[in-house]
């Protein structure tokens, strides 16, 4: 393989999305179009729910599109194209039936569509505040696990709440990832405790970079007041270390993915021909 080929730019994107989605769209295109004028990344990863985030549950229903025909999926596929750039849209709501899905899209530099993943684990929690939160009210969970190819590089798809869960990260491994994606709208207080540390562990057991782009700042809530999200987008390479983060406001930031960094790091630690659970 050429150097080109063993090397991809990746791009996450942070944002504060709310509840007016021309506007997130608009707000989500114009910084991927900043990143793409000084950086000239391969793929652009947006975060959870960033067409739309928070609401009443009939909100989010409303919101809600069907994938590829819906506007959000025909302005992906249309910027891609006309960019020449890949991109993850971290989630949108689709429909489905009297609920929804929390579901990933992704188009290829082409702007074609070439996978969507449905959130397996659905955020059923009480915070330390205790603020409670009942995604399965409105969310129906996936079943499918799902990786695409992008050229050369295989890449996973997780989101948010999902990285709690080492078990679906490992049967990605079994599918020879190079990178992960976990796009989220990580609560305040269990990011600050938790969501870099999650994060490097999913990078350390799977030795694949992630990719995590995140809603930082306040959401309306269905209950007229606001939640208040964790932010710090980050990308992590497959030995634990950050590489590149966002940590306030909304932005950007880019990494290299390389093969080679892989390679290196599978063969020193050779954990895939070691497990025997």
């Amino acid at each position: 393989m050429t150097e080109k080929e063993l090397q991809m730019k990746a791009c996450v994107i942070q944002l504060q999305s709310q509840i007016n989605k021309e506007k997130n769209l608009s707000d989500a295109l114009d910084i991927a179009k900043d990143a793409i004028e000084k950086e000239q990344p391969d793929l652009i990863a947006f975060p959870e729910m960033f067409v739309f985030n928070g609401g009443t549950i009939e909100q989010k229903k409303r919101s809600a599109e069907y994938i590829p025909n819906g506007k959000t999926s025909q302005a992906l596929s249309q910027f891609a194209a006309s960019n020449n750039v890949s991109i993850h849209g971290g989630s949108i709501y689709e429909h489905a039936n009297d609920k929804v899905s929390n579901t990933s899209i992704i188009f290829n530099k082409h702007g074609e569509m070439i996978a969507k993943y449905q959130k397996i684990h659905l955020f059923d929690v009480t915070t330390p505040n205790g603020t409670s939160y009942r995604e399965s009210d409105n969310v129906v969970p996936g079943k499918k696990i799902v990786s695409y190819d992008l050229e050369d590089f295989k890449i996973g798809c997780t989101i948010c709440y999902d990285v709690r869960f080492p078990e679906l990260f490992l049967e990605l491994t079994k599918l020879n990832v190079d990178a992960i994606v976990v796009p989220a709208s990580f609560t305040y207080q269990t990011g600050e405790a938790h969501w870099e540390t999650l994060l490097k562990c999913r990078a350390i057991e799977t030795q694949s970079y992630i990719l995590a782009p995140a809603q930082h700042g306040e959401f309306p809530n269905e209950d007229g007041g606001y939640n208040k999200t964790w932010g710090n987008s980050m990308i992590i390479d497959p030995w634990g270390k950050v590489i590149s983060r966002v940590e306030n406001g909304s932005g950007w930031a880019t990494a290299i993915i390389d093969k080679d960094h892989i390679a290196e790091i599978r063969s020193n630690i050779p954990l895939s021909s070691h497990r025997v659970l």
